[in-house]
């Protein structure tokens, strides 16, 4: 163990709100450029779900951030984790950030009329799963020990 200070945390490298942005910007690019794909649910239906959706996927986003912000630590990922959360939503999920981006991005697609949009929310994860989620599971194993081991074993991944 080193007296130095923590300057890196997880080892990710490709920072999750680009990529579920990217899908968003590809939905809206293959929706209005080369096939448009709507969401085959009644207007009014849709677009209260879609009001719904993404405005729990803001109110839990905003929440997350809040805590992290309040217990002075930064929400990037590749940033050290002086600690680890466990109150609100870290009491239900270890990835509520992540949980609320998926939202959001499924609000925007039922909003927008735009199925592409809610159909690439499945890859989108995928793609953080693999270059966020498991690095910094990883990254808090080695970090928090038998303390985040304990976590893992009480709270879900997701939901």
């Amino acid at each position: 163990m080193s007296d130095q200070p923590e300057t890196h945390g997880a080892k990710v490298r490709l920072p999750p709100p680009l990529v579920f942005a990217g899908f968003i910007v590809a939905g809206i690019v293959l929706h209005y450029g080369i096939f448009r794909l709507p969401v085959p649910l009644d207007s009014v239906l849709r677009s209260l779900a879609g009001a719904l959706v993404l405005l729990a996927g803001l109110a839990l986003g905003t929440t997350t951030i809040v805590m992290f912000r309040r217990s002075g630590q930064d929400p990037r990922p590749w940033t050290p984790s002086p600690s680890l959360l466990r109150r609100g939503p870290y009491k239900f999920s270890r990835n509520p950030m992540y949980l609320s981006a998926m939202l959001v991005q499924a609000g925007l697609g039922l909003l927008l009329n735009n199925l592409w949009i809610v159909l690439f929310v499945l890859p989108a994860m995928i793609i953080v799963h693999v270059t966020a989620v498991l690095p910094e599971e990883a990254y808090l194993g080695e970090k928090f020990g038998a303390s985040y081991q304990a976590y893992k074993a009480t709270v879900r991944r997701y939901l």
